[in-house]
């Protein structure tokens, strides 16, 4: 993976688009970048707080983000 791309996954988690109730829980967790976002992706639920609507629009942001990765670095190679 490229540098620039661990950068961004490292960095804070901010610029997401989530409801309020997601970045309460989120706080309360201690999660603050998007590393560590992606670390729980997979057990959203088990988090105070959010629920399985919840837990699905944090991983569709996160799926989201990820593509716009994916296109800034093939963008970058071409």
């Amino acid at each position: 993976m490229a540098s620039h791309l661990h950068e961004r996954w490292e960095g804070p988690i901010r610029g997401l688009r989530l409801p309020l109730t997601a970045w309460n829980s989120l706080q309360a967790e201690g999660i603050t970048t998007l590393g560590q976002l992606m670390a729980v992706a997979d057990r959203l639920e088990r988090l105070t707080g959010i629920g399985p609507k919840t837990a699905q629009v944090i991983r569709n942001e996160l799926a989201r983000v990820a593509a716009s990765e994916g296109q800034l670095s093939n963008e970058r190679q071409d």
